[in-house]
């Protein structure tokens, strides 16, 4: 028996880009609308599931409450924690902190920002996060509304993609992919 999980990237942040990581910025009007057109014609789902930060779980409310949907928040799938980077944009680390920012993007398993989580962590508590989902909800079809870290991370193991290019993955704001789960198995449905 598999779980269908429909991944939706939260939309744009009023505080912009950069990396939020566990700050808990708002949607901006563009996020939200970004966010309803991920899920235009898209469906239909049993049950909503949510990060808690108010970037997911603002529009997961209203989606459920529209729907008729349970909704259930999940800690565990908030966004890796980026310690002293949070808040600060790519190209002000390269002003800074050139060096590291190379290590991390070469490969995020091997180098934590300062005082940040390390993608080893983070990885094991969204995996066990999402085992959790199948054991919960197996044979239905659930909408996870997330970040863009656990997107890729969950992107990555389904394409069967190396540890070094998880950031390659592509997630833009509102985007929506979908996934199979199985035990010990994530594939990606087209």
């Amino acid at each position: 028996m598999t779980l269908r999980l429909d991944l939706l990237r939260h939309g744009e942040t009023e505080l912009g880009g950069g990396l939020r990581g566990s700050l808990d910025d708002a949607l901006t009007e563009r996020g939200w609308q970004q966010m309803r057109d991920g899920v235009q014609g898209r469906g239909p789902w049993d049950r909503i599931v949510s990060s808690p930060l108010q970037r997911c779980s603002r529009f997961a409310e209203q989606l459920a409450a529209r729907l008729g949907l349970p909704l259930s928040l999940a800690p565990d799938l908030r966004e890796l924690h980026f310690g002293a980077w949070e808040g600060r944009s790519a190209a002000a680390l390269m002003d800074t902190e050139a060096e590291d920012l190379g290590r991390f993007w070469a490969d995020p398993y091997s180098f934590t920002p300062p005082q940040g989580e390390p993608v080893a962590d983070f990885s094991r508590r969204v995996l066990g996060a999402i085992d959790g989902l199948y054991q919960s909800w197996a044979g239905q079809r659930v909408l996870l509304i997330s970040h863009g870290g656990v997107m890729r991370l969950l992107l990555a193991r389904a394409r069967g993609l190396p540890r070094e290019q998880l950031l390659s993955v592509e997630v833009s704001h509102g985007a929506l992919f979908r996934l199979k789960v199985a035990p010990g198995l994530l594939s990606e449905e087209g």
